[in-house]
């Protein structure tokens, strides 16, 4: 009776030290579901902020997310004959050409982990300039006034056309809402600047275009420019 005692303690133990080596085991699981989310939260962006007090708008960023979903923010005029500024927001997609072409130059610029800025304090000051990598593993950013490194001005080049499409569309919904008598000067102004290439990514201002088009009481002549402008973005889409 004794030995089989014994042999009856020792199966115990063994049991309890596999259910101790199990439970171990699923508390690490159930910490590393825990992070998961966290990573999966987080895919790679780049950021493209410039601040310029005394310009319009004085503040705006552009985030880019290696999916293609984009985020614009501004703080600006709500309109051109008023003093009141508002913090817009809008979510849109970058095509795929461009949102490559935006990783591509980031990663050509060492994503940032270095001095960027030129340095030449006699250089015009044109806003303060603020690029920024992040993923899941790290996060690097550099600030500047002028870049020499053409990787950086293309990027710059690329995000301010972007900017001037969002503000476009920004300016318009407002006008759309409050001013239609304002939109054929807008309209036409943007279809100049997308003829000149001085806008990139016009088919975020779609939303807007399309609502300005799909609206009887505006007159046919701006209806006409927003439908042209949105054929431009088609084409443009179309051609990458």
């Amino acid at each position: 009776m004794r030995q089989i005692g014994e042999t009856g303690l020792l199966g115990v133990g063994r049991t309890m030290r596999r259910i101790r080596a199990l439970l171990i085991a699923l508390v690490v699981w159930c910490a590393w579901l825990s992070i998961l989310p966290a990573y999966a939260a987080d895919p790679a962006t780049v950021t493209f902020a410039l601040d310029f007090p005394g310009s319009e708008p004085e503040h705006y960023s552009i985030s880019v997310q290696a999916d293609g979903h984009a985020k614009y923010e501004c703080l600006g005029k709500i309109s051109s004959d008023s003093d009141d500024t508002e913090n817009y927001q809008a979510d849109f997609t970058f095509s795929g050409a461009t949102r490559a072409r935006v990783f591509e130059l980031a990663a050509q610029a060492h994503y940032f982990s270095g001095k960027i800025d030129s340095g030449n304090h006699k250089l015009a000051f044109t806003g303060n300039k603020k690029l920024t990598y992040t993923d899941g593993h790290s996060n690097s950013s550099a600030t500047y006034n002028f870049s020499a490194l053409p990787p950086v001005q293309q990027l710059t080049a690329l995000f301010q056309a972007v900017g001037a499409t969002m503000e476009f569309s920004r300016r318009l919904a407002y006008y759309h809402r409050y001013q239609k008598l304002a939109l054929d000067d807008e309209l036409r102004r943007m279809e100049e600047e997308a003829h000149a290439g001085e806008l990139s990514e016009l088919g975020a201002a779609r939303p807007v275009l399309q609502e300005i088009y799909n609206d009887s009481s505006v007159i046919n002549v701006v209806r006409a420019r927003a439908e042209r402008i949105m054929e431009m973005a088609k084409g443009a889409s179309a051609g990458r």
